[in-house]
């Protein structure tokens, strides 16, 4: 779909009408209140200090006010008691879900499956609307190759032409083809760019990409977004080739609104604008605000640079009261094709709706479609089974098994694994015994009831993995191997002679090749969200098939990273070479 296909149908008014608009409304502004406007803060409820600026028109987003009540009452300060009456953007990151927590988009990318992908987004956003959010930081299409980067959980994996048609699947799901229809969320391709590409897997690190990989890798998934109307961009934290992505012309200007013909709203990451401080391109904050601006970053995210140093900045002739003009433009853009200026608040007949049947049935579908069989020695689907060893860190743990950024988890609703199957098989069919309390635990001193209950049961199911907290991000690894003592229970139940099933609950590919091999069947899935549990259970008992297929290439060892398989032949291949 192409750009100007969304863009015509996300407003009530024509583009035309909309930008006369835009400019009739510019005409009015101080330049105090065209700066505002390209400042987003981080709510602070219905208090003095954000009612004070939202009256004097000194912000035009905020973010992670989730409230419908207090969404509705700022929102009447704007409309009611700013000079102009410009209407509030209120944004969260819903990532994977609202409420209804799907599985992480890693595990999205293991379906293989557009329209399932489109469904999630479109659940989401009518979750989240239904609060007030209108706009999402998602999604994240960053190509990513390295297993021990945390956020490779918020990635589709290390294929760009995956990550390209999953990243337009969730653009249109947040957005459908009517931004300014209720139940919309404008989204937010992001991290513009290369971030994928952090040296060493760790996070916020520098990047190194040559012109030719920049285009043939990391930005065809953001054209993409960009084609099919994603309605902002957010930049990227790391700086390419020396250059952040805060303050790069070439990246934000050159390409994304020459080249793409970008019309929509560039905000910066979480105090992006302020980090070229301490990563050596800016000496002070005025210095960020003026590289910033002039690079076309729209909105400063948490940096406080605009609102403190742009008057100062155009009053010097350093930055131009027309590029701070055309900033400005973007941001009243997003807000008229949201259909703001008509219906700015949350309707309180249809608020907080949420965990409705067929949005729990899509996400329990999404867990069986993205988990991956690596392993079946005819034990699955489980047979002529009266007693079940269920066992593992990951088998009844709500709050981790919905994986990394989950702001809004109410884990109350999550289904576990231990849940679903005492439902399914019956209390008396099911022998609990964690073995550890937690993914890192090395207390080995549970692990014998552990082996006790495999001994007494037919099969054994381990649910291991990693806790939500360790990926995400800020959350790299150095050793992406099965943590804690999980190894060594492993090898314990296998020692029962029982067979043993193996599912992993992760937010990355890991190092598991010795435990691949203990057990008589692997089900690798990365963290589903609130029905991992009931797929796990209609998955064993053959009700489904785990259909999943990897997005991301599988290290035996952490010092194959980065490893990924559209690799560039070399002049000596492992195999095959023929010498003449």
């Amino acid at each position: 779909m192409c750009a100007s296909s969304v863009f015509a149908a996300t407003a009530a008014t024509p583009d035309a009408e909309i930008e006369s608009k835009i400019n009739a409304l510019l005409a009015k502004m101080t330049l105090e209140e065209k700066i505002g406007q390209l400042n987003q803060q981080t709510g602070t409820g219905y208090s003095d200090d954000m009612v004070g600026s939202i009256r004097k028109g000194a912000v035009g987003s905020i973010l992670n006010e989730v409230d419908p009540v207090i969404v509705n009452k700022l929102q009447h300060e704007a409309v009611e008691n700013s000079r102009l009456g410009i209407p509030l953007i209120f944004a969260r990151d819903v990532v994977h879900g609202f409420k209804t927590i799907f599985p992480i988009p890693l595990g999205q990318a293991a379906s293989w499956n557009p329209a399932l992908v489109e469904q999630g987004a479109r659940i989401a956003a009518v979750e989240a609307a239904s609060t007030g959010v209108r706009w999402t930081f998602s999604p994240m299409v960053d190509v990513s190759r390295d297993g021990r980067w945390g956020r490779i959980a918020e990635s589709f994996g290390e294929d760009p032409y995956l990550a390209s048609v999953l990243g337009v699947s969730m653009v249109k799901g947040y957005q459908t083809d009517d931004l300014s229809q209720p139940g919309t969320m404008a989204a937010c391709t992001k991290h513009f760019a290369g971030y994928g590409a952090s040296e060493s897997g760790k996070d916020y690190n520098t990047t190194w990409i040559p012109e030719v990989l920049l285009r043939d890798m990391y930005l065809p998934p953001f054209e993409a977004a960009a084609r099919a109307g994603s309605a902002t961009f957010m930049c990227s934290f790391n700086d390419i080739n020396g250059v952040p992505s805060s303050g790069n012309p070439h990246l934000n200007i050159d390409i994304l609104r020459n080249e793409w013909g970008f019309d929509g709203v560039l905000v910066s990451d979480w105090a992006s604008i302020m980090q070229m401080i301490p990563q050596g391109v800016c000496v002070d904050l005025k210095d960020a605000a003026d590289r910033a601006a002039n690079s076309g970053v729209d909105v400063d995210m948490e940096s406080y640079a605009y609102t403190r140093h742009l008057k100062e900045l155009v009053e010097e002739g350093k930055v131009e009261e027309s590029t701070i003009d055309n900033l400005v433009r973007n941001v009243l853009r997003l807000k008229f094709r949201l259909g703001l200026f008509d219906n700015p608040y949350v309707d309180m007949a249809t608020a907080n709706n949420f965990y409705a049947p067929e949005s729990l049935e899509a996400a329990k579908k999404m867990v069986e479609e993205s988990t991956v069989m690596l392993k079946n020695n005819d034990i699955l689907p489980l047979k002529n089974v009266k007693k079940i060893a269920l066992v593992g860190p990951m088998a009844d743990d709500k709050h981790n098994q919905a994986g990394t950024w989950c702001f809004d988890l109410e884990k109350e609703h999550c289904v576990t694994p231990l849940e679903a199957l005492t439902e399914k098989y019956g209390k008396d069919a099911i022998i609990y015994a964690p073995g550890l309390k937690y993914s890192r635990d090395i207390d080995e001193s549970g692990i014998a009831d552990a082996v006790a209950a495999a001994r007494e049961a037919d099969v054994v199911v381990m649910v291991g993995g990693e806790e939500a907290v360790l990926s995400g991000e800020a959350h790299c690894r150095a050793d992406i191997s099965l943590p804690g003592a999980q190894t060594k229970m492993l090898e314990a139940l296998k020692a029962t002679g029982k067979p043993v099933v193996l599912i992993i609950m992760t937010g990355r590919p890991m190092t598991i090749v010795h435990e691949t091999n203990l057990a008589d069947a692997v089900l690798y899935m990365f963290h589903g969200g609130t029905m991992a549990g009931p797929a796990v259970a209609e998955m064993l008992a053959g009700e489904v098939s785990p259909s999943g297929k990897l997005p991301v290439s599988m290290p035996k060892m952490v010092g194959q990273l980065p490893l990924y398989y559209n690799h560039v032949n070399t002049g000596r291949p492992a195999s095959g070479m023929v010498l003449i």
